[in-house]
């Protein structure tokens, strides 16, 4: 069906900020700014969590994968937008589109349910520490990880191919900065209650069920950390999951705004400039909070740069 869209030969026009022309260029400088810090700090999680055995543990081992994906997360939309916002050309091919489609929808998904498998390693390490070892053991870690890079994969497909089957009609300016589910499907020319339906659903499977798996979790940890007597002990119990919350708070909460409000009331430059936190702020918080607040990480880093 989408083989006779008149898109599929002029591919699309990314409006991006270009009603914004005098943002422009400090966004290109303030983006091209944080996706070079987000490379470079993803990279290094990765790599010391690789070279340090100390931390050969189940936390770390999250902690990659989740590195792993917000570095191709980053990668599969922010040169994009930089070639955008740094010329008048705003245009992107079609088979461009697809694939910044499938690849950052597929990501996004296995992140949504990663936050939730590290809450739950968050969880047995405060609520259950003498059981840790024997509850979050290897095969369960690679399970639970293989699971959520699945399930992501699974939902893309689905709704990815959905998107693309309908007809656009030769609509091809795309008043976003990246292709994305709920832009395009508002390029099609048919009814589409059904993709927005799929999409709700979606958005409830991969959204509201984690981050509420995600309070449940800290309700827990919460109510374990208050037990502790010591107040050094409060205090590093909290320091290890605040981090992790931090990060889930501002990348669901953004997401939640985007995909979970009726079409008809999201505003479009508001729904830009929100997309730009699980897209670009988001993925630099998780080295930023992981290697500035945790001394087991700088004392890895700092060994590694010493040989």
């Amino acid at each position: 069906m989408f083989w006779a869209n008149g898109s599929t030969q002029l591919g699309f026009i990314l409006v991006g900020f270009s009603d914004r022309p005098q943002l422009e260029l400090v966004l290109f400088g303030v983006i091209f700014f944080i996706y070079i810090m987000t490379l470079v700090g993803n990279a290094t999680i990765i790599l010391v969590s690789l070279l340090d055995a100390k931390l050969h543990t189940p936390m770390y081992f999250f902690l990659s994968h989740l590195s792993f994906l917000d570095l191709c997360f980053t990668s599969s939309i922010i040169p994009q937008l930089l070639v955008n916002l740094g010329s008048s050309d705003k245009s992107i091919t079609y088979g461009g589109c697809v694939v910044q489609l499938y690849v950052s929808l597929a990501l996004g998904s296995t992140e949504c349910v990663l936050l939730a498998v590290m809450s739950y390693d968050r969880y047995v390490a405060v609520c259950r520490p003498l059981h840790y070892a024997f509850v979050m053991h290897p095969r369960l870690c690679h399970l639970l990880a293989s699971m959520s890079w699945l399930s992501g994969v699974a939902t893309t497909l689905i709704q990815s191919t959905l998107t693309l089957q309908l007809p656009f009609c030769g609509h091809h300016l795309v008043d976003h900065f990246f292709c994305e589910v709920p832009v395009l499907i508002k390029l099609a020319c048919v009814d589409t209650t059904f993709n927005q339906a799929e999409l709700f659903v979606a958005s409830v499977l991969f959204l509201v069920v984690p981050l509420s798996l995600i309070f449940i979790s800290y309700g827990y940890i919460a109510q374990a950390v208050l037990k502790i007597k010591s107040a050094s002990g409060r205090k590093k119990a909290f320091g290890t999951c605040s981090s992790h919350l931090m990060v889930v708070i501002i990348f669901y909460g953004t997401i939640i705004f985007m995909y979970l409000q009726p079409a008809k009331s999201r505003s479009k430059g508001q729904g830009k400039f929100v997309s730009l936190f699980y897209t670009v702020v988001t993925p630099i918080l998780n080295p930023l909070i992981y290697t500035l607040r945790n001394m087991e990480v700088k004392t890895a880093l700092k060994k590694i740069l010493s040989l």
